[in-house]
């Protein structure tokens, strides 16, 4: 068994991995590396609530699933996966500290650490397995430590999961308010973002760009906001005078986006862009006219 960097040391590192890691995936690998490595177990998994509803368990172990790409072996050939039957799904649910479970006929020797939501809600457990011998109170106290630090983790990426959708759905509603004023443009707002949103993903951009090029979708048009209704509303084809406080409505919706702190400056590009086309003879900055 790998002896590791002294205690101190591994809870300092594992910490600097939660407050950092951009995913629950990203902070489990090095978790459970720790759990295997500094402990007898033959192998350790991280179990999440599949519906992450807070009502009780209902005895079925298909209530929790293995996440991917766990757990981590160590020894020689393949070590079991820890399971979660029935049984342990129903104690993790009241336990209030470990559950030290010998082995039987259905389970080799193992270890569960309930993670839970602030409310109380079981959201998860980490689990380790061995084929015989006890656990040391140095291993349980290693497994309570890093279940505190999944559990911290998991608060940290559930708020920011919820602070993104409050910032997805007051985007989206800014989009929707042009077409309040305009019935003609009815459900244009999703249409542009759906195909934009379609487009990224066959260039396979990264899941930030994704995101502001769907947000900047959004918002592309909101600039018509600051538009007289003599123009929005025209009914025929704009006069000279009109096309030009036509033309403006790109920049005063990028000025209007820019008041939103945390826009990304790529989705104040498609913003500023959604007028230009390849030849040059968009609107506002002609882009690419001096290379037709």
């Amino acid at each position: 068994m790998d002896s590791g960097p002294p205690p101190s040391e591994l809870t300092l590192h594992l910490t600097q991995v939660g407050l950092t890691a951009s995913s629950l995936s990203s902070a489990l690998t090095p978790v459970l590396q720790t759990i295997t490595g500094h402990t007898g177990a033959s192998a350790a998994a991280y179990y999440q609530r599949c519906d992450h509803a807070p009502a009780p368990l209902d005895g079925q172990e298909a209530a929790l699933s293995r996440a991917p790409s766990y757990p981590v072996r160590v020894g020689q050939g393949p070590a079991p996966l820890p399971t979660l039957p029935p049984d342990v799904l129903r104690r993790l649910e009241h336990a209030t500290d470990l559950l030290n479970l010998p082995p039987t006929p259905q389970h080799p020797t193992l270890l569960a650490a309930p993670i839970r939501e602030r409310s109380g809600a079981l959201l998860g457990a980490l689990l380790i397995t061995r084929s015989a011998g006890h656990w040391s109170a140095s291993d349980c106290n290693l497994l309570r430590t890093l279940a505190g630090l999944v559990t911290l983790v998991t608060a940290r990426l559930n708020a920011e999961e919820r602070e993104r959708d409050a910032q997805e759905h007051a985007l989206r509603a800014l989009g929707l308010a042009l077409e309040a004023r305009d019935s003609a443009t009815r459900g244009h707002t999703d249409r542009v973002t759906q195909l934009a949103t379609l487009v990224g993903q066959a260039m396979h951009l990264a899941p930030d760009a994704l995101d502001a090029l769907r947000w900047g979708a959004y918002l592309h048009d909101i600039g018509k906001l600051t538009l007289p209704d003599t123009v929005l509303h025209h009914p025929g084809p704009l006069t000279p005078v009109m096309r030009e406080r036509m033309r403006q409505h790109v920049d005063e919706g990028l000025n209007l986006a820019r008041q939103l702190p945390f826009l990304p400056p790529e989705a104040l590009d498609v913003i500023a862009a959604h007028h230009e086309r390849w030849d040059g003879t968009g609107y506002p900055r002609e882009i690419g006219r001096a290379h037709v």
